[in-house]
């Protein structure tokens, strides 16, 4: 979550205020913000070693929040199963900012 807000920080907060306001309706009023986080984290390369190794993880967060739509805080657990995994990803071989030629 740090790099997504760290490379994508705008679109997060705009997300995450939505998310916030709109409690039992988040998930339709706040899908073209979610859409703008989706296109803007898929661009860095840490960010994308990140989702392909912790794939799973992200998987089962992502079945929560369509599960509790009303209730996304019930999915807190995948959240941490999902962060702990990307604490373990070795990122040595990912470069978020690409060199020049």
């Amino acid at each position: 979550m740090d790099i997504t807000a760290k490379y994508c920080n705008k679109e997060m907060e705009a997300y995450g205020s939505c998310v916030a306001s709109n409690p039992s309706t988040w998930q339709s009023k706040c899908h073209e913000l979610k859409i703008k986080v989706a296109q803007c984290t898929s661009s860095h390369p840490v960010i994308q070693k990140i989702r392909q190794e912790c794939s799973g993880e992200f998987v089962e967060f992502e079945r929560c929040l369509r599960e509790n739509q009303d209730k996304p805080t019930s999915c807190s657990p995948h959240v941490a199963r999902f962060l702990a995994c990307a604490e373990t990803v070795d990122l040595s071989g990912a470069d978020p900012v690409p060199q020049p030629l």
